[in-house]
């Protein structure tokens, strides 16, 4: 069990740990991951392929999103907004509360400015994604509608590049397993974190939470298509909830407002950090948390975007660049300005979950405590819903097309859901976080090469819309004479 253990330890630092180190002035060090190294160039390139879709397209992501949503009648197929339900689900989790925390508590307030960059170029990565998941969908024959995502175009590159009929290929099969363990191990992290926040806001005795959490999941997840009518109702309702009680509490300190921005900025830049020597913590935190909060580069929302059935492939990544905004400007963003508009003496030395608690019951007395309790496990919650969502298609891939499959993850999901919840154990909590950094590592290194397919249906997509619009201009100009 040790070499096991060491073996783990050992790529989690390789993919999380500094690659290297550069120095920086006051005596501070920048230290750069490979996942950082991946991603940030990844995102920054696709932004200039798209032509800076993120900006220049937001409005149609808008327009695509308040479209008519429905079922395909033949094949069954979940529309595209309901795949970002599913993916949003997963995305606003323990990331945007726990997570948030954790990036100012060691970069402090300028932590922010970098989770909001890495989102505003990780919305590109998310719809190139999306959008090759799409382009190399399958019929899914037990659920109905499709299934595909990263292992589906990872084989159909690899079969590409190495002509020849294979069920299965090594890089889309690695991809597959790794999603599986990650999955795993972000279900013990979901029970861990819900169990916690209960016993503290409630003093409710961690197995009698986890019981109840594991039952309704089982009742949930072990029925066909319960997934997506749990998800399309909980999420909204979740985070209008959290983003309302948020500008409540804004227009409340708006006073503070203007010295919480400069904060943010002054210390994004390191006008202070720099001579102290933290200049690198902010970058790297506020990067980091970012990337790991939106998933933006992982494969893991393309699972759920080949599902989507909004009229075309670019439809659909456009809605999934919504969501990593959603995440991270939004919820993030909701998270950063409940503990920033604290007084800083309320919060002094505090961490994790006791900060934002303590800031809630700042604002909010004992309710804030109870409140933010029943957000985290309703996202928690989501998330594990939504990651067996994602499971199906790599579950698919790796063992055919069978409900005793699909059945067994979920069982053991289940399994890890139960056991999260009444201990934690460190070595499952990194090996969800290897199997998350080899999947982003197998997936980048295919979508780079894929890019073109997708930039090309973004050309079609927008040859398209201007045709439309020049044929709107007509019939008006008709219709005037």
């Amino acid at each position: 069990m040790e070499w096991i253990t060491g073996l783990i330890s050992a790529v989690y630092q390789l993919l999380w740990g500094d690659l290297f180190v550069l120095p920086l002035p006051g005596g501070g060090t920048l230290g750069i991951s490979l996942l950082v190294i991946l991603l940030i160039p990844t995102g920054i390139y696709f932004t200039i392929r798209t032509r800076f879709l993120p900006i220049r397209l937001f409005p149609e992501m808008l327009r695509v999103t308040a479209e008519k949503r429905g079922r395909g009648k033949k094949n069954d197929a979940i529309s595209g907004v309901q795949a970002l339900v599913v993916s949003t689900a997963t995305r606003v989790g323990m990331g945007n509360l726990v997570g948030v925390v954790a990036a100012i508590s060691a970069g402090g307030a300028g932590a922010v400015f970098w989770m909001w960059l890495s989102a505003l170029v990780g919305s590109s990565t998310a719809f190139i994604e999306a959008t090759l998941a799409q382009l190399y969908r399958q019929k899914d024959p037990l659920y109905g509608g499709y299934r595909g995502g990263p292992a589906y175009y990872i084989h159909a590159f690899e079969t590409r590049r190495r002509p020849g009929k294979r069920r299965r290929t090594l890089i889309a099969t690695l991809f597959a397993i790794s999603g599986l363990i990650c999955w795993c191990g972000i279900s013990q992290v979901v029970s861990n974190s819900v169990t916690s926040a209960f016993e503290n806001a409630f003093e409710i005795p961690p197995l009698w939470t986890t019981v109840v959490l594991v039952v309704l999941a089982a009742l949930i997840v072990l029925r066909k298509n319960a997934t997506v009518k749990v998800l399309d109702v909980l999420v909204p309702i979740m985070a209008v909830c959290y983003f309302v009680m948020t500008i409540v509490l804004i227009i409340k300190n708006a006073a503070v407002l203007p010295s919480v921005f400069q904060r943010i900025f002054e210390e994004a830049f390191g006008l202070r950090q720099a001579v102290a020597g933290g200049f690198g913590a902010v970058i790297m935190n506020g990067v980091k948390r970012g990337l790991f909060s939106n998933e933006a580069g992982s494969g893991s929302a393309p699972c759920a975007a080949a599902a989507g059935d909004s009229g075309h492939p670019v439809k659909t990544g456009l809605l999934q660049a919504l969501g990593v905004f959603i995440d991270t400007l939004v919820i993030c963003s909701c998270t950063a300005f409940i503990m920033l508009v604290t007084p800083e003496g309320t919060i002094a030395g505090l961490e994790g979950m006791d900060l934002l608690q303590a800031s809630m019951e700042y604002h909010l007395g004992r309710f804030g405590v109870v409140f933010i309790a029943v957000i985290l496990g309703l996202f928690c919650f989501s998330t594990f819903i939504g990651i067996l969502f994602y499971a199906r298609s790599n579950v698919a891939y790796l063992f055919g097309d069978n409900w005793i499959s699909q059945t067994a993850y979920k069982i053991l999901a289940l399994g890890m859901l139960f056991v999260g919840g009444l201990a934690a154990y460190t070595f499952v909590w990194d090996l969800g976080d290897v199997g998350v950094g080899m999947m982003t590592v197998f997936n980048i290194l295919v979508i780079l090469p894929l890019s073109k397919e997708a930039l090309a249906s973004l050309r079609e997509y927008e040859q398209g819309m201007e045709a439309s619009r020049q044929g709107k201009t007509a019939g008006e100009e008709s219709s005037e004479s």
